[in-house]
């Protein structure tokens, strides 16, 4: 349960119709079998101590009483076994029978959850058997002892207080308001559903779309465990599908007839789900009262099985991914077209170097032309070479420009820059942060002056690794007039630029290929003596795809550093080592807070995706903040 982790499984044991000894059985064993695996919520299904299918033998008070029984044999079952459970029976209270989902932990009942909406259609036919519950209803006698019944009832962990679970059972996640969303506007971060639904063609994904959408629109973790196919075959089939998802997405699934007890496990991360609700205003309570039901599982760490994603910002699926990148491609050129059309911009100026950047900047800004009817020659490309500048990059800037159509100038601003050196008194060969930072300044003042004098908007390049990192120059290329780039990441920016090289031209297809085989460089200092770029941007600050998985956990997630170590050296085993990966987290954490102060004054965006620091809305943080408590963090937790 270590950094809000926690283990759980839905399993649907074989089962016996109406065979209560047999099911009991069945159900204590995998209890044993999870503890054995860390399991610290456990979820059966609808009904499993009976088996769902006994249709009238539900009317008959035997059936009834041994259920009862049973529910005190698996209690008991949980004994020292430090989970969750929920398992489902159909109980009598008062002069009716329910069907329950009943909650136990550590030898304990906690409660018993009613199933609300009561299905009379197709194959299902419960309402010859169960009752709609009553809200008068609120205990339930079980062999003489009473405990908390009703739909109210939200499960407490105190000694994690973020994890409060919820439960639903079948039929109550198809209906229009379900019980599990006032429990989620009531605190619950998990909502299990005890289910057993048949299986028919196509039902199976029909339930995927509603447990990923459930746990989207509630931002929780749903745990849905579905019916055995031994269940009688009399007019249907189940099929133990079981999905287990978190804020929309599948984080594991037992496929329909795929296993023979249906066993899906994963973990759930209840920190993330209480960071996404904290920055929601749609989770601030309910008028509906809940009682709190409690119960203790021990914190300890939780060997992670789910998948940890290396490049959260990068979808796996190729075809996805194209889908995707065409998506973000249109967002941007429709923003930027936007802002040219609302600021009556007679033309777009750039500054191309050669490198990714600028390339997907230049790219999208012909994309926004197009739309808007414009003739590429309306785009100014200005490669403005200096001291840095390799013959790779100026011929990639000069050749896709002239690939793509548009308007090219070169610059030279050697002169300018030394004229200036001498101005301030600063010698010509000391290579310096005035050295570097002096070509950028003299980059941007002329992209302004020439937009200006031609009616333009200068188009920015600088991506969000970099805005993240304040990889820029302080009024250099920190600042343009629109920036399309602003929201994507350094490792998307990649992909999008190979995107593009797919689909287009043979000629257009090289450059953007050898552009993308470029080491990654502002190009500020002198090359090395055979030609090549001296100065590479990774060596310095860190290889960015490390740096865009930290910025995906710290701001997206809000994971503390240590976890954030974490998850990486998972993500990256084999990749890099946890030196590596510890070193650029520090530098990672230093540079966020230092660089505040670039944000602060960054230009306007177009946001794409779910991270993006625009300092108007999506990400405030004082520029004189300090680091020390996240570094802290890391460094005290960094070998829990």
């Amino acid at each position: 349960m270590k950094d809000g982790f926690i283990k759980i499984r839905c399993v649907s044991p074989e089962i016996g119709v109406a065979d209560v000894s047999f099911n009991t059985a069945k159900i204590i064993q995998s209890i044993g079998r999870a503890k054995e695996d860390g399991i610290k919520i456990l979820v059966f299904p609808e009904l499993c101590v009976s088996a769902y299918t006994c249709a009238d033998l539900f009317l008959y008070s035997t059936l009834i009483s041994a259920c009862e029984k049973a529910i005190e044999d698996i209690k008991e079952a949980s004994r020292g076994k430090d989970m969750l459970i929920f398992v489902g029976a159909p109980l009598k209270n008062a002069s009716s029978l329910y069907n329950c989902a009943i909650a136990i932990c550590n030898a304990e009942i906690l409660g018993v959850v009613p199933k609300q909406s009561i299905p009379c259609f197709e194959d299902a036919c419960e309402t010859r058997y169960f009752a709609t519950p009553s809200k008068e209803l609120t205990e339930i006698s079980i062999l003489g002892c009473k405990y908390p019944f009703g739909n109210d009832l939200l499960f407490e962990c105190t000694s994690l207080p973020s994890l409060k679970v919820g439960c639903e059972i079948g039929s109550d996640l198809w209906v229009v308001s379900t019980p599990s969303e006032e429990l989620c506007k009531c605190g619950a971060t998990l909502i299990v559903n005890l289910s057993a639904t048949s299986e028919g063609i196509g039902k199976d994904e029909y339930r995927r779309l509603l447990c990923k959408s459930k746990s989207a629109s509630a931002m929780c973790a749903y745990a849905y465990c579905d019916a055995n196919e031994n269940e009688s075959t009399t007019d249907c089939v189940f099929s133990s599908h079981n999905i287990i998802c978190e804020n929309g997405a599948i984080l594991a699934e037992s496929k329909p007839f795929s296993k023979k007890d249906g066993e899906c496990t994963s973990e759930i991360d209840i920190q993330r789900l209480s960071h996404l609700r904290k920055k929601s205003n749609l989770f601030k309570g309910s008028d509906k009262a809940v009682r709190a039901c409690p119960f203790e599982l021990s914190i300890e760490k939780t060997y992670l099985t789910r998948y940890i994603d290396p490049h959260p910002f990068i979808c796996e699926d190729k075809d996805q991914m194209k889908e995707r990148a065409e998506a973000i491609l249109t967002m941007q050129s429709r923003a930027l077209a936007t802002r040219l059309k609302a600021s009556f911009s007679k033309c777009a100026v750039i500054g191309i170097s050669g490198g990714l950047d600028s390339t997907l900047a230049l790219i999208v800004t012909v994309y926004a032309s197009d739309y808007l009817g414009w003739d590429r020659k309306n785009i100014h490309a200005i490669t403005m070479p200096c001291f840095g500048t390799t013959k790779r990059t100026k011929s990639n800037a000069t050749e896709l420009c002239a690939s793509l159509g548009v308007s090219f100038d070169t610059i030279d601003i050697l002169n300018a820059v030394n004229m200036h050196f001498d101005d301030i008194g600063h010698a010509r060969d000391e290579l310096n942060v005035a050295y570097e930072n002096a070509q950028a300044r003299e980059r941007t003042q002329i992209l302004m002056d020439y937009a200006n004098d031609r009616g333009g908007l200068v188009i920015g390049t600088g991506d969000l690794s970099e805005i993240a990192l304040g990889w820029s120059t302080y009024n250099g290329d920190h600042i343009s007039m629109y920036n399309p780039n602003c929201s994507i990441p350094k490792t998307l920016v990649r992909h999008l630029v190979g995107h593009i090289a797919e689909r287009s031209d043979a000629k257009t297809r090289d450059i953007l290929l050898d552009i993308l085989d470029t080491p990654v460089s502002p190009e500020l200092l002198p090359p090395e003596q055979n030609g090549d770029i001296a100065q590479k941007t990774e060596d310095l600050v860190g290889p960015y795809e490390l740096h865009d998985f930290f910025l995906y956990n710290f701001v997206r997630s809000g994971f503390a550093p240590s976890k954030i170590y974490r998850l990486a050296k998972i993500a990256f085993d084999g990749i890099f080592t946890p030196e590596i990966i510890y070193k650029w987290l520090e530098v990672f954490i230093k540079r966020f807070f230092s660089q505040q102060f670039k944000r602060s004054c960054s230009p306007d965006g177009v946001k794409v995706g779910t991270v993006a620091l625009s300092p108007r809305g999506e990400f405030k943080m004082p520029s004189d903040a300090s680091a020390w408590v996240w570094l802290d963090e890391l460094s005290t937790n960094k070998d829990d």
